[in-house]
């Protein structure tokens, strides 16, 4: 099993032209009702997402990222009328934002900060309005700089968490394209039904297309479910503006996962040679989160029996993979080895960092299928599908743009079976 070292690729060879009227500014009516594109062995096929349970077989799991989506954009008004925006994006020096979120009184967070150059003040002040007719004051101060970005520490004396501070304060941060202030109706439509844990600036927006009926299907039809937490970040909407793809950062995001989802996974794939033939056990990843969490599972399995680093917390930065491309550890014992490192630390779940990088090149172990949206040109999400379905990335991608697809998030939606040169 080898792997390429995609280091040189060139990201125009990953762009194509994509019209502002095929951008999807609002959701549909109804979530499963959105266009959905089959790839599966060099075909196309066009349907419904209603549909998406025909596609799939008994045995097959599908992995979701229920992360939620949180109130970080903040602002704050000057007195001369001018505003200055602070975007949340994690917290300082906590490895799970969820903990993060349940601090009362001051916390810090790394953000990006929109019109920094009218910061003058040593603070900003928000005067918060609790819906009850009285208010209270929530104030930001630049506590420093890092590599990331800035870092501004938070300040309020009501007896209430920064969970619940921001649900008061902030607005639900919509991707950069809508070019549109967030309404009522996203407040629900830019979260998934199944979402749980806060701590995302950004939807996983393959999962925005589930619905109760679509689930109830898939469970009727003896496909299982698991999931993970992947807090999605800003940097998930950058795009390449490299010429080569080894001058790109790649963003690093939060992942948790309980240890009974990872013996889930473990499950499946030392099943695998085991089963009927009708009783696939694929894996399939919703959203390209999901599958940033699955294939960074392996490597961290593989840190592991490599004895890598035991003394800090688990991490993949995004050329790893490559460098140690040559690894031929079975997934089954990857994924083992995480499940005995949760044992042995008497871990209940998994709390690690990744910043992967999936592109052209990278030989796939663990994930079948891969259910997402239709991404921006020269993002590295689209570098993501090139990798996992070939050459054939452009065909698809033309097919949608000449059959009236939606695109990005809130646009349409494929399922992608994995191209077998890819295996």
């Amino acid at each position: 099993m080898s792997m390429a070292d995609p280091r040189h690729i060139a990201i125009r060879d990953y762009s194509y032209s994509l019209p502002d009227d095929r951008i999807a500014n609002y959701p549909l009516e109804e979530r499963d009702a959105s266009k959905l594109l089959v790839y599966r062995e060099g075909s196309i096929h066009d349907t419904t997402f209603l549909s998406l349970p025909e596609f799939l077989s008994s045995g097959d799991l599908l992995v979701f990222n229920e992360t939620k989506v949180i109130h970080a954009r903040l602002i704050f008004k000057k007195p001369t009328g001018s505003t200055i925006e602070i975007l949340c994006l994690e917290p300082h020096d906590m490895p799970d934002p969820a903990v993060a979120l349940r601090q009362q009184g001051s916390c810090t967070w790394k953000v990006m900060i929109g019109n920094r150059k009218r910061w003058k003040e040593a603070y900003q002040e928000l005067m918060v309005d609790k819906g009850d007719g009285s208010s209270f004051a929530l104030r930001a101060t630049i506590y420093g700089e890092e590599t990331t970005g800035p870092l501004v520490q938070f300040s309020w004396e009501e007896n209430i968490t920064f969970a619940e501070v921001i649900e008061l304060a902030g607005k639900i941060p919509l991707p950069p394209y809508f070019k549109r202030e967030p309404e009522t109706s996203d407040e629900e439509r830019y979260q998934t039904v199944y979402a749980r844990h806060d701590g995302s600036v950004a939807a996983p927006t393959a999962g925005l297309h589930f619905t109760p009926r679509v689930l109830d299907a898939l469970a009727k039809k003896n496909i299982d479910t698991t999931f993970v937490t992947l807090h999605v970040g800003a940097g998930t909407f950058r795009p390449v503006k490299s010429e080569l793809l080894e001058d790109h950062v790649m963003h690093e995001e939060r992942i948790v996962m309980s240890r009974t989802s990872i013996l889930r996974l473990l499950r499946i794939l030392e099943e695998k040679n085991d089963r009927p033939a009708d009783v696939t056990g694929k894996i399939v990843a919703v959203g390209t989160t999901s599958m940033r969490t699955l294939e960074s599972l392996y490597w961290m399995g593989v840190k592991l029996l490599s004895q890598e680093e035991l003394d800090k917390p688990l991490t993949i930065d995004q050329w790893y993979p490559y460098e140690k491309r040559e690894s031929a550890i079975p997934p089954a014992i990857a994924l083992n080895a995480i499940a005995d490192y949760l044992a042995e630390h008497q871990l209940s779940q998994l709390v690690a960092t990744t910043g992967i990088i999936i592109a052209p090149g990278y030989t796939f172990r663990m994930v079948d299928v891969l259910i997402t949206n239709f991404h921006q040109p020269d993002s590295t999400l689209l570098l993501l599908v090139a990798a996992f379905t070939g050459p054939d990335w452009r065909r698809i991608y033309d097919h949608a743009l000449a059959n009236a697809y939606r695109f990005l998030s809130y646009g349409d939606s494929s399922v992608l079976f994995r191209n077998l040169l890819n295996r």
